[in-house]
């Protein structure tokens, strides 16, 4: 279907269109016109990726000067597959209407996703093969492989930087087998293939990571156009994702396997002093003339985490009291020792950065300066002495790190230094935990590079608060609901049992058996009326273990046997996956299946439950984090005293997107249809519902706002029978979805009877 969308001809690869997909269009148009930032709810299975492709590559076409990158990223390596997978059908359909796209679109993730040199790729392990990895591909190991040909080398990468460096993709859809299959047609490395193709493909896939954190972002994605779009998918939990890649942990373990580690590289100092002392002394030369100098060995290069410093920072040279390598390395154990002492302590110590620099300096007379440069000047040195086993010195890189962030930032962030591990609270372990609580800090960057950035999700609400905590002024912020032919989705509040005692996870009343069997009574009766497969989620592993415990005790689990096979998500990934395909097939087969998960986990972020995998997703409780953690604390109060956003108000807005998310599993798209259950009271009042999805909110209304259990189960009978009848395609057009004559009527309402110079709305479909 091709579509006018405020004047641009988009080519939109499906014979229908939703409404809210025209109308994402239309604001995502006017976000890429203004070169501002957006941020856009559309409702879960509704087709937002290939809203999202067809509108900026139809940009991108008209407007190359305006536009000339889009920048997806995703959160998981499945999305990005599903979103090649999307790209892969609008290049085809261009191709099917004659019209030659020529966009190179590539995909970029880890090394061992990527990685085909048989003798790496078989440690499976992803940081060993990134230590493999970057052994194989140093400088310096080309240099030794000149005169000493025996040596280990890659020769899949050294083939790439011979032969393939300067090449270019033709034009097509990468995905990550596309280019292992390329690599191993050209005998080329496909990862470092794809790290120099992001910077002439007309579109990039990749993680988050590659984006918000610092230490990443600087190797990949430091040099990307400024005049591109980039989109954030699935985005509800960004803030989050910007907050940990700016954090740190660092307890008794980490610093004394650094002390070690620095014992290791004097020792390699004094060998390679004996061997070559001439090396030491141009290493010290390059430091003196400046930090952009000395890094200026090849991107692959750099050894260890790297925050990221201001540009006037890295115009200066390293410090002098730490240029000299054994001047260094006496630094480093000096401030190693300081930290020790500070993690003796009895009790829970807070500090700000300010405070925590002015106190070594009077205690130990380490100053700001040098502090700011130590992940730099040991990176440098790593260079140096050609360390090829990096992954045995990532305890000194996380102290280099903590040094370099600590003395860089002196705002929107916090060290808690704690007695107890919350992991083993009964087992003395002091841990030091550098804490951003900012997470504006991460995406800034983003933001002010970028002439466009989206936040996207299917649950974004209350969206308003997305701009505050991110720190960013959008010039678009739209909440999409949903249109359909048909009542596909029953969202239901059980607010009380059979017995009417109301039902809540909150502390009082969360261990009350009448609570805990009434939840479990509820699991049964629709275990017994829902076909195939049901998800659960609790608010945390440590609940749902308590509450299963109490329902094989009351023989309810036995109930819930009768009708369906029972499996759980762990905090083990290996456990999970194994549950998850064992949930499918017994779905598969007709069997039916109960997976009991956990918000915040796993299968709550990146599963989707579609048609038969999940007919009922039902939410115990109100998933509240933990607030007793230190660390939540002081990032509510930074949250109040900088944005104004209250305490109570984050932490039900927090708890409510991933309630969403949780019960959002159960609908991938207008012809699905799922049942999906707030247990909790709480939620049927004012100040929780009002930030749930508008397009889940607009079907709570009063009648299903607060339920018993028996009442649910006879509304999940009559929904599901309903369900049951035929439903013709043909009944949802001109509602739920749209012809090219019914888009043509929209079009009208909104440009009149303007159509494209080209006239090429006009032709008939292909």
């Amino acid at each position: 279907m091709k579509l006018n969308i405020d004047g641009l001809l988009v080519y939109f690869p499906y014979e229908y269109v939703y409404p809210e997909q025209y109308m994402y269009m239309r604001e995502l148009k006017q976000t890429l016109d203004a070169k501002g930032h957006g941020a856009l709810e559309m409702p879960s299975g509704t087709g937002k990726t290939t809203t999202i492709l067809s509108l900026v590559v139809a940009y991108l076409r008209e407007y190359p000067g305006k536009l000339q990158k889009l920048v997806y990223c995703t959160r998981t390596v499945p999305e990005m597959e599903k979103v090649l997978e999307e790209m892969r059908r609008l290049d085809e359909y261009y191709t099917a209407c004659n019209q030659e796209l020529g966009f190179v679109t590539v995909g970029l993730t880890a090394r061992k996703h990527m990685c085909i040199n048989p003798e790496v790729s078989r440690l499976k392990e992803g940081k060993a093969i990134d230590a493999k990895c970057h052994s194989l591909t140093m400088g310096w190991v080309r240099e030794k492989f000149k005169s000493d040909p025996l040596s280990e080398r890659c020769s899949w990468y050294e083939d790439f930087e011979d032969k393939g460096k300067h090449s270019q993709l033709d034009p097509g859809v990468y995905s990550n087998d596309d280019l292992r299959n390329y690599g191993k047609l050209k005998g080329w490395c496909p990862y470092f293939l794809a790290r120099t193709a992001i910077y002439t493909a007309n579109i990039i896939v990749f993680s988050y990571h590659y984006m918000l954190d610092p230490k990443i972002a600087e190797l990949v994605s430091k040099n990307l156009t400024s005049q591109a779009c980039v989109v954030f998918d699935e985005a509800h939990n960004i803030d989050n994702v910007c907050i940990d890649s700016m954090s740190l942990v660092i307890n008794r373990r980490t610093l004394e396997r650094a002390k070690d580690n620095v014992n290791k590289i004097d020792n390699k100092v004094k060998e390679l002093k004996e061997r070559d002392a001439q090396k030491l002394k141009e290493e010290y030369s390059r430091l003196v003339e400046g930090l952009r100098q000395a890094a200026s060995d090849s991107e692959n290069n750099t050894y260890l985490s790297n925050p990221v410093l201001p540009a006037d920072i890295l115009n200066e040279s390293i410090p002098g009291n730490i240029r000299n390598c054994q001047h260094f390395l006496a630094f480093m154990r000096r401030f190693i020792e300081y930290l020790k002492s500070v993690l003796k302590v009895q009790h829970v110590v807070s500090d700000t950065p300010a405070s925590f620099l002015n106190t070594i300096h009077n205690a130990v007379c380490i100053d700001k300066k040098p502090l700011r440069f130590v992940t730099q000047r040991l990176n440098s040195l790593m260079r140096t002495l050609e360390i090829q086993d990096m992954e045995n010195y990532r305890s000194l890189s996380v102290i280099a790190s903590f040094a370099t962030l600590v003395s860089t930032y002196s705002k929107g962030f916090s060290i808690i230094i704690e007695p107890y591990d919350i992991r083993t609270p009964t087992i003395y372990n002091p841990v030091l935990h550098f804490t951003c609580m900012d997470a504006s800090i991460a995406i800034k960057p983003v933001f002010s590079r970028f002439q466009t950035a989206i936040i996207t999700s299917g649950t974004l609400s209350p969206i308003d608060i997305y701009p505050r905590i991110l720190d960013f002024r959008p010039v678009t912020t739209t909440s999409y609901t949903m249109t359909l032919a048909r009542e596909c989705i029953l969202p239901m509040i059980v607010a009380r049992g059979s017995d009417q005692v109301s039902v809540s996870s909150k502390y009082e009343t969360r261990d009350d058996i009448a609570v805990i069997r009434n939840y479990g009574n509820l699991l049964a009766e629709m275990a017994a009326v829902v076909p195939d497969g049901m998800v659960c989620f609790f608010t945390s592993y440590e609940y749902m273990e308590n509450v299963v415990s109490t329902w094989v005790n009351q023989g309810i689990m036995a109930n819930v046997q009768k009708h369906k096979l029972v499996f759980f998500e762990t905090q083990n990934n290996a456990e999970t996956q194994i549950a998850l395909e064992n949930y499918y097939r017994a779905c598969d087969n007709g069997r039916g299946a109960v997976l009991l998960s956990v918000a915040r986990g796993k299968v709550s972020e990146g599963i989707d439950f579609h048609q038969h995998y999940g007919r009922c997703v039902i939410m115990f409780g109100i998933p509240y984090v933990y607030t007793q953690s230190r660390i939540l604390r002081a990032r509510l109060d930074y949250l109040r005293e900088q944005y104004r956003i209250r305490e109570n108000d984050f932490l039900t807005f927090d708890a409510l997107r991933h309630a969403s998310q949780c019960v959002g599993r159960v609908l991938r798209g207008k012809t699905d249809y799922g049942i999906m259950i707030f247990a909790d009271q709480r939620y049927s009042r004012a100040d929780k519902k009002s930030k749930i999805p508008k397009w889940i909110q607009e079907h709570l209304g009063d009648g299903v706002s607060s339920l018993a259990v028996d009442e649910a189960v006879q509304l999940a009978k009559n929904f599901l029978r309903k369900m049951a009848q035929p439903f013709p395609q043909d009944a949802q057009i001109g509602l739920s979805m749209l012809t090219r004559e019914q888009v043509k009527q929209m079009e009208d309402k909104y440009q009149g009877n303007d159509s494209l110079e080209s006239g090429a709305l006009s032709e008939p479909e292909s």
